[in-house]
């Protein structure tokens, strides 16, 4: 056998080797991500973090917007999402995921979108909260597959300044709600445009 060939035949053995272990390392790596997905998929556990993240940004609004409080339980149904994030002041594309709460319990669970820059312009993560006053309204979201924000209802939002109004507004608009970031409630803002579907867990 000539120097060459033994030559050859080494390098062929340690570039297998090195291809079995970068493969092992591989499978490895893989074997980690599908058990981590399963655990963060899990509905209960996603369930659970919406919920828990919806108790407290109430306790937000709660402590922030006079008069909140007995608009909640006057309400036939209240979506919750308590981290509607933008992905940039420019590009725009917002989401979060929400529960609807009836009677403080929660039943469905929902993705809001919004397509463009819109009320979230600047701002890195608002919690919103739509309240449906009439069970017309309500029975008209539950009954589509995708609700459109000034499409198929009207949202009548509330600032700061709006305590005074919070009574009138309760028996005269099917729909309100507030959209608070961490300096309060946003004195201009718009849902219109912004886009909820079931979030199927």
């Amino acid at each position: 056998m000539t120097v060459n060939h033994r030559k050859t035949r080494h390098m062929n053995k340690r570039n297998f080797i090195a291809t079995g272990a970068s493969l092992a390392a591989v499978a490895l790596l893989a074997a980690g991500c599908t058990t981590t997905g399963a655990g963060s998929g899990d509905p209960a556990a996603q369930r659970q973090a919406i919920d828990a993240a919806a108790d407290s940004a109430l306790s937000r609004l709660y402590a922030q917007a006079a008069g909140s409080r007995e608009l909640v339980a006057s309400s036939r149904g209240m979506l919750v999402f308590p981290n509607f994030v933008s992905a940039g002041f420019v590009v725009g594309g917002a989401s979060g995921q929400g529960v609807m709460r009836k009677g403080g319990k929660s039943t469905t669970y929902h993705r809001m979108t919004e397509g463009s820059v819109g009320f979230l312009a600047g701002a890195q993560s608002q919690a919103v909260f739509i309240l449906f006053m009439t069970d017309d309204a309500l029975k008209r979201f539950e009954a589509s597959s995708g609700w459109t924000a000034g499409v198929d209802g009207s949202v009548t939002l509330l600032n700061v300044g709006a305590d005074a109004r919070v009574t009138t507004l309760t028996g005269q608009q099917p729909i309100i709600g507030f959209v608070l970031t961490n300096s309060g409630l946003m004195a201009s803002a718009s849902l219109n445009g912004s886009r909820i579907t079931p979030l199927g867990i």
